[in-house]
């Protein structure tokens, strides 16, 4: 049976449903594997499986303390009519280019992908340990997390969900599908600061002591729906196997090529369940971490160097504005097996705002980012040689491999992960096709790009701009604790 340990060195070793409902290790480490498993099947086997049949073949060697019928209940709940088409994750083709589309679930945003399943994952977790306390989420959103892990949690028994957004960190549609979202056991804020403070005082939360102790006796205990939960990172390790997949059915490769994924990357969650994907097994060369102009992870991967100090710039792909990538620290951890070396650097980061570790350099995790010049044009450019669309972060993904391909030669065949629909950010996907539509209301956006693409507003956003707003607080960043003491009273 797998088992998790913190990054950081703490020697309690958890089962995976433990890990899931602690969210995060009492070191204030994240949780690993304490050792990934391989697949213990052909990989010539995944091109017959659905999407749910792949998922269940590949979580239960990492998920191993859940029953088969507890695994396939959580996989067959998560993945269903809730996802607008049969294939869950279709990869598409455009001027050459290979997409991997995870944004046609319910909040149309890749962390679909995850938070579908995990509301399943952690009540069969909670059930599996014998938790009778209300477990609450507490989260930190750059945009998308947020409205995927309220559409997850919402009225789900045993569970009340708080979440934290920058308020003037995310696009017009992120921030109206999440003040807007329904649910008895709900609760959304906007912060006075960015995501990295809003994440950085979560977590402290996860570690505070005295407010768990608090909260306990009232009958709660806290959890996360960030990445920083196992239970959200290993469902996105599934998509990467199924685009391999497709790849091979579509005649693209041979069983047994190596691939290439460029992933557009702010906290490191999605581009780390890509090499966890390469350590089970998967013909994986090179994991191409693209970043916006916040790029902080392009600099350490040149460099060796993590740095947080310089500007935090707000660009047009808003989830992906991030300096402090937390599952970076995964990767540390796995790079060096050392968890004493990965508390080191984390302390450092804390203590200094950066620090230095050259191994990283060499694992086939390539740096690359493109402008937010670059990427508008490169939305620009695609739709005018094919017609495909393309949102602001698939659009920084795309544009950065283009250099990438430019500079190293590598003609292996690459797959770019779009994470979200280009709706979620049409003011400035219609803008950047064309300059007209630069003063156009955000909401009259999504018509605009309707009639661009010659396909109906997605419903879940159809009347997002007319819906009543439920949610208005908004706190400073210093006041998240006493906030959500209020909230749980």
């Amino acid at each position: 049976m797998i088992q998790f340990k913190s990054t950081r060195g703490d020697k309690n070793y958890v089962t995976a449903s433990q890990a899931i409902v602690k969210g995060i290790a009492a070191d204030g480490g994240l949780y690993v594997p304490d050792s990934v498993p391989v697949i213990d099947f052909p990989i010539e086997e995944i091109t017959k499986y659905n999407y749910r049949e792949l998922a269940y073949r590949v979580l239960r060697l990492i998920l191993s303390d859940f029953t088969e019928e507890e695994l396939r209940y959580c996989i067959d709940h998560a993945y269903d009519e809730k996802f607008d088409t049969e294939l869950i994750a279709p990869l598409k083709e455009a001027d050459g280019d290979n997409f991997l589309e995870l944004f046609h679930g319910k909040t149309l945003a890749f962390k679909d992908m995850a938070l579908s399943i995990l509301p399943y994952l952690l009540k069969t977790s909670a059930k599996k340990n014998g938790v009778d306390k209300e477990i609450v989420i507490l989260t930190a959103t750059s945009g998308d997390t947020g409205k995927a892990a309220l559409e997850g949690f919402a009225d789900v028994d045993g569970t009340r969900i708080i979440v934290f957004f920058p308020v003037d960190g995310v696009s017009d549609v992120q921030k109206a599908q999440m003040v807007t979202q329904k649910g008895k056991n709900t609760c959304v804020a906007a912060i006075k600061g960015n995501f990295d403070d809003a994440q950085t005082a979560v977590k402290k939360l996860f570690t505070d002591k005295e407010l768990a102790g608090e909260l306990e006796e009232k009958g709660f205990v806290f959890s996360s729906a960030n990445s920083i939960n196992i239970g959200r990172l290993a469902p996105q390790i599934v998509y990467y196997f199924y685009a391999y997949a497709q790849l091979a059915k579509a005649g693209k490769i041979k069983i047994g090529d190596k691939i290439n994924f460029t992933v557009p990357t702010g906290n490191f969650g999605n581009i780390l369940a890509g090499y966890y994907a390469k350590l089970m097994g998967l013909p994986v060369d090179k994991l191409i971490c693209a970043s916006n102009d916040n790029k902080v992870l392009y600099d350490f991967f040149k460099s060796g160097t993590y740095d947080i100090n310089r500007e935090f710039i707000l660009t047009a792909s808003p989830s992906m504005d991030i300096l402090i990538s937390s599952n970076l620290e995964r990767l540390l951890y796995h790079v060096s097996n050392d968890s004493e070396k990965t508390r080191e650097l984390m302390n450092n980061l804390n203590k200094d705002g950066k620090y230095t570790f050259n191994e990283a350099k060499n694992k086939n995790i390539i740096g690359e980012y493109s402008s937010e010049s670059e990427s508008l044009a490169a939305i620009r450019s695609l739709y005018e040689k094919s017609g495909y669309i393309m949102d602001t972060h698939t659009a920084v993904a795309y544009a950065s491999y283009k250099k990438y391909q430019q500079e190293s030669g590598d003609n292996n065949i690459n797959v770019i992960v779009s994470t979200a629909s280009p709706y979620k950010f049409a003011k400035s996907v219609c803008s950047a096709i064309d300059d007209k539509y630069s003063s156009i209301d955000p909401f009259e956006a999504l018509d605009i790009l309707s009639t661009l693409q010659n396909a109906d507003i997605p419903a879940p956003i159809k009347d997002i701009g007319s819906r009543e707003v439920l949610h208005k607080s908004v706190i400073e960043r210093e006041a998240i604790k006493d906030f959500v003491k209020g909230i749980l009273k």
